[in-house]
């Protein structure tokens, strides 16, 4: 089997409501790559891009969907045609050489490719990744900056439809982040487990310990990059008692063995995007088993094509072992659950949804079809 051509298509789905950080804006536009083959086979990926956000200290860049488009149109797909998508570290060891970075252009391909296996072999792309750990995949759902009030209606409503595990966006205020973290932990109880993500907000590491130490007595299973840089993350790891978890400065296996030779956390957010697609992100998952680091998939508010490929990774790798943080895909009028960050989306058909778990398709590849008229109607030109 051979690759004869690829395109992009760049689509925006409206959201259910904004999903304000302390880095980024709310709006969503996302290319989705299709891989055409020489036997019919067709596989599609996602680049859930980021514009705003890399890594610590500008280690790596944010992408665009204009840069995206770019790359895949003008150096990557001339690059890959008549490649075997089976061959897929060979294809890998290509792209970096046609281009050096741009991990979410790469990671599009990398799930149409394993989109494209699976469907040639009739198995579900995680057969292809190590096989089935876990058939459902326990959700994290994450609060956006609001009021605590606000934040507080939003956890009871998900705890109420399954969730067992809330993160809430922390860095701005310090004085709201400590008081919606008090008031959610006294709504929901202590069986539900909570925890923060600042992204890289807090200014300076005793800034950061100070307002963990003042969130220690909610009882928090994690904290999520409060502060950038390796250096930085291990003064807070190694001043508080709450684990500390890296997001921002993780992205390759390189990273990894860093954190852990500066002490500098305990726990690793797995993305497929940020490493560069599936096949490296298994590689950064065994760097973490080996280092010792618990892992949870982490997404960022991906279409059902992205979201697809975080439950073949989630559900193929031992190490994710805390509830992932990746939206719950529906089509429009059927919510399985209040509080999905869209309002449709861009596959045929919703993922099921158990009791605060998404359960991953046994359908073969990433298990999704694509939805032609959504893609026009909610296209980006």
């Amino acid at each position: 089997m051979k690759i004869t051509d690829m395109n992009t298509m760049t689509v925006e789905v409206p959201m259910r409501r904004a999903h304000n950080t302390g880095v980024r804006a709310t709006q969503r536009i996302f290319v989705i790559v299709r891989v055409q083959t020489d036997r019919n086979i067709t596989g599609y990926g996602e680049a859930t891009v980021l514009k705003e956000w890399g890594g610590s200290h500008m280690r790596y860049y944010g992408e665009s969907y204009r840069t995206v488009s770019h790359v895949i149109r003008d150096y990557l797909c001339p690059g890959l045609q008549g490649e075997d998508p089976f061959a897929i570290e060979n294809i890998h060891t290509r792209m970096d050489r046609i281009i050096k970075g741009h991990p979410y252009a790469k990671a599009a391909i990398d799930m149409a490719l394993y989109d494209i296996m699976g469907k040639a072999l009739n198995v579900p792309a995680y057969n292809l990744l190590g096989g089935l750990v876990r058939r459902e995949v326990p959700l994290c759902h994450s609060i956006a900056f609001m009021l605590p009030e606000a934040a507080v209606a939003e956890a009871r409503t998900v705890v109420e439809a399954g969730y067992r595990c809330i993160k809430i966006k922390v860095g701005l205020d310090p004085l709201r982040d400590v008081e919606t973290v008090r008031q959610v932990r006294e709504a929901v109880g202590p069986s539900v487990d909570l925890s923060i993500d600042g992204n890289q907000c807090y200014p300076t590491p005793k800034t950061a310990v100070r307002i963990l130490k003042q969130m220690e007595p909610y009882n928090l299973l994690f904290a999520e990059q409060p502060v950038e840089g390796v250096d930085a993350m291990a003064a807070v790891a190694k001043s508080v008692d709450i684990p500390i978890m890296h997001d921002e400065g993780a992205w390759t296996p390189q990273d990894v063995l860093e954190i852990r030779d500066k002490g500098a956390g305990e726990l690793i957010s797995l993305y497929t995007t940020k490493p560069g697609g599936l096949f490296n992100a298994k590689k950064v998952a065994a760097v973490c088993e080996a280092a010792g680091f618990r892992c949870n998939v982490n997404g960022s508010l991906e279409t059902g094509v992205g979201n697809a490929a975080n439950l073949h990774l989630a559900a193929s790798t031992r190490v994710v072992s805390l509830p992932c943080v990746v939206p719950v895909t529906a089509v429009e009028g059927r919510y399985p659950i209040p509080f999905t960050y869209y309002l449709d989306d861009i596959v045929k058909d919703s993922f099921e949804y158990h009791n605060g778990a998404l359960v991953v398709s046994d359908a073969p590849g990433l298990g999704i079809e694509l939805d032609e008229e959504k893609v026009e109607k909610y296209g980006v030109r």
